[in-house]
């Protein structure tokens, strides 16, 4: 009888611990996205276009723990214009980026078009003033490996990403007024791993003087 009881208990305790770990599972799953992986079904374009709106999900929302999710585990360069600064564009790794929207500091992005200062700004600040100034999620035109508009900004993109795939997020502009001045790009880089896109690159584009 005793053992009948030992057994049964046994059992019980098992159970428990296995419902637990499920539980455990099923909530580090609903925490972490999942992410897009090209197959024969899910073609190349639907990777990159699929990846892109999780991303740009995230940066809407403000999600940067599962943002960092998608970025390259060597960083992804931030350019607030099409001309990429080789020696002042910031790159920041995932762990980077959430220690510095944690502890709110400050970095050099670049320069400001026109006057030349320095964009000295934190995390939170530069994504909201040279990443998502719009509703990109929402974007009018898509680009798929094609840059919809050119500005006076060089664009040199492609010098630095020869092989890689972007996506051109573009608004033509927000106001009558402005006649089309203040349009608005943003594009994502990814490079493949393993069947899967991650951002190498976010870069900003508008008007520039």
């Amino acid at each position: 009888m005793k053992r009948s009881i030992f057994c049964f208990l046994l059992l019980v305790a098992i159970y428990g611990c296995n419902n637990q770990l499920e539980k455990k599972e099923e909530n580090t799953a609903a925490d972490t996205p999942a992410l897009i992986k090209e197959t024969d079904v899910f073609s190349q374009q639907d990777s990159i276009t699929a990846t892109g709106r999780e991303v740009l999900t995230f940066l809407k929302s403000k999600n940067y723990p599962k943002l960092v999710k998608y970025f390259s585990s060597e960083g992804v360069l931030f350019s607030p214009y099409a001309y990429i600064d080789k020696v002042n564009s910031k790159i920041l790794t995932p762990d980077d980026f959430l220690t510095a929207i944690n502890k709110k500091q400050t970095f050099v992005w670049g320069r400001f078009d026109g006057t030349g200062y320095p964009i000295n700004l934190t995390v939170m600040d530069y994504l909201d003033k040279f990443v998502y100034t719009a509703d990109f999620l929402n974007a009018e035109a898509v680009g798929i490996n094609e840059v919809i508009k050119k500005g006076n900004s060089i664009n040199n993109l492609k010098d630095f990403y020869p092989n890689h795939f972007f996506i051109d997020y573009h608004f033509s502009g927000f106001e009558q007024k402005y006649n089309g001045m203040d349009w608005a790009s943003l594009r994502l880089v990814f490079e493949k791993q393993d069947g899967q896109y991650f951002i190498v690159a976010i870069i900003h584009d508008q008007w520039t003087s």
